[in-house]
């Protein structure tokens, strides 16, 4: 099955801890394993970690981009899970904050992929530092990944704040993590949706689903392997799964809200493939 589009989306957190890279992984996994022509963008530019998941070395990263003038298909890194990653530097404090000069050519960069993509997921770093808010207006779908710790919430807010107030960013889709079951879940969605309906105006937040605790996971990590192919059977598979059912029915771009985007040639003439 192929899209005759990309489906673009971001997955991010407003603090770091919340298991969202690990959630990346996997649902590369889980859209890859239904036959879609997947790629994961490794956004956390300075302290890239995918790989390190996947039990990865690549020899090429976003780096070699940047500053040693690659080609973007040089860089690209297949997985023995059908999808491909592009790797980010780790330690690279270049890579830290993106010129306006580097934005322009990452998304020139990404036509070559334009045609052959179903789904692009962007794995950025947690909180609301320059790259972050650049990767989440650069996407179409936007993922926000919670935990029930207090500090998870308020710094989710606070992301969802200032892509709001800022960039004019209205639409999110959370995803809760680490919780007991489903009822846990979506108390923790409550919190948040109560606050941004209180104080942010026209923000619309929708239910994605969560991920349970379970012991699947962490022996997952420490294997480095994606928990959906070590623990098939597990209820965070399953839950994966069923996110990744709901993220296919998304069919491309929801709306727009100005910002400028990756496949951009793509959204002039959505209204040809749109329907």
């Amino acid at each position: 099955m192929s899209y005759n589009y990309p489906v673009v989306f971001s997955v991010s957190s407003g603090k770091g801890g919340v298991g969202k890279t690990n959630i990346s992984v996997n649902l590369a996994y889980s859209l890859s394993k239904k036959g879609y022509n997947t790629v994961l963008l490794d956004a956390d530019l300075g302290l890239g970690n995918v790989d390190v998941l996947l039990g990865l070395a690549p020899k090429y990263n976003l780096f070699h981009l940047f500053f040693k003038q690659m080609e973007l298909d040089q860089i690209l890194l297949d997985t023995k899970y059908n999808f491909r990653i592009l790797p980010a530097a780790s330690g690279v404090s270049e890579m830290l904050t993106l010129s306006s000069g580097q934005k322009l050519e990452l998304l020139e960069a990404m036509d070559v992929l334009e045609d052959e993509v179903d789904f692009f997921l962007v794995d950025t770093g947690a909180g609301i530092n320059e790259n972050v808010l650049y990767f989440n207006m650069a996407v179409q779908n936007r993922i926000i990944v919670v935990s029930p710790e207090p500090t998870s919430l308020t710094d989710a807010y606070a992301l969802i704040k200032v892509l709001h107030v800022q960039h004019g960013v209205g639409h999110f889709k959370i995803l809760v993590n680490f919780v007991q079951d489903s009822k846990e879940a979506k108390q923790v969605f409550s919190k948040l949706y109560t606050a941004c309906d209180y104080f942010l105006n026209e923000v619309s937040l929708d239910w994605l689903g969560y991920i349970p605790q379970d012991d699947a996971v962490p022996s997952a990590v420490i294997d480095q392997v994606p928990f959906c192919e070590s623990a098939p059977d597990s209820l965070a598979t399953k839950n994966i799964n069923s996110i990744t059912e709901n993220i296919v029915s998304w069919n491309g771009v929801e709306q727009l809200d100005g910002n400028i985007k990756f496949f951009w040639k793509k959204l002039l003439f959505r209204g040809e493939y749109s329907g």
